[in-house]
């Protein structure tokens, strides 16, 4: 793509952004750490509280999204560009999921295709007017990621990793590539911290105890909060029903998150 047309290109994204005032992306490090189940109980959160939410899932290859909100329309266009679908609650979503014919049907792309299907969604999706654009980005710093920060002019990015010491390693790659970019660091958060037994209120830590709040001092970012493993998040996902969650460490991540944003100067 030469100059020009990338100059366009990202004319077109601003113009179709115009409208959205919060842009955020979820990243993680490595695959397997809850990234977009994170991504789907903060969007739920926020459309909770009365917000209008908006949803990429840049996963490309394994995006999920749809299913956790249990939303299979497929996607169609209109003069003005593609419509995204809704959940139930009224989540704006787009995800290549909705454009298969099976959800079982894979997406064999290499690298440059799967840039260019996410420069499409950023650049030729209505979202009208939203309060926040989550992307659901994946996992590592491959082109994707990289699309997606080149492109959109993001107000941070939130970390989601899991108590394990590999998991903490990997995702220091990604901040360390957002640091690059010139992109505020919002956070971390620690999914699947911990088991609380429901008969006797016993707390396990099943992949030991996190690091993730030392790590999260240590490189000057806020520990946005802890999510525990919790059954219910896995029968809610698996039946497309992730809007009905409710937790009060959720709610005290979103406040946390919100209030790192307005210190930020972009809230």
């Amino acid at each position: 793509m030469d100059n020009q047309s990338v100059d366009e290109e990202r004319k077109e994204i601003e113009s179709r952004m115009q409208h959205i005032k919060h842009k955020l992306a979820v990243m993680s490090g490595k695959g397997g750490v809850g990234k977009s189940m994170v991504t789907a109980l903060l969007a739920s959160t926020l459309r909770r509280r009365g917000n209008k939410v908006g949803v990429i899932d840049a996963d490309i290859t394994g995006a999920s999204i749809p299913k956790i909100f249990g939303v299979s329309e497929k996607l169609y266009s209109l003069p003005v560009g593609t419509i995204p679908a809704k959940t139930k609650s009224g989540i704006k979503i787009i995800s290549t999921h909705l454009l298969l014919e099976r959800e079982d049907q894979p997406i064999i792309w290499r690298g440059p295709l799967i840039a260019r299907i996410i420069r499409e969604f950023l650049a030729g999706v209505e979202w009208g007017a939203l309060d926040y654009l989550l992307v659901d980005l994946p996992p590592g710093t491959s082109d994707a990621p990289l699309t997606v920060i080149q492109s959109i002019p993001l107000d941070g990015v939130v970390f989601v990793t899991s108590p394990q010491k590999l998991s903490m390693m990997v995702v220091k790659k990604s901040m360390n590539m957002v640091k690059k970019m010139g992109v505020p660091l919002l956070g971390m958060i620690e999914n699947m911290s911990y088991y609380k037994c429901p008969h006797c209120g016993k707390i396990s830590y099943i992949f030991g105890k996190g690091i993730t709040h030392k790590s999260a001092d240590e490189n000057g970012i806020p520990f946005l909060g802890k999510i525990s493993l919790d059954p219910s998040l896995s029968y809610l996902s698996d039946s497309g029903r992730m809007e009905e969650y409710r937790s009060e460490h959720l709610d005290k991540i979103a406040d946390k998150l919100l209030r790192t944003l307005e210190h930020s100067g972009r809230g």
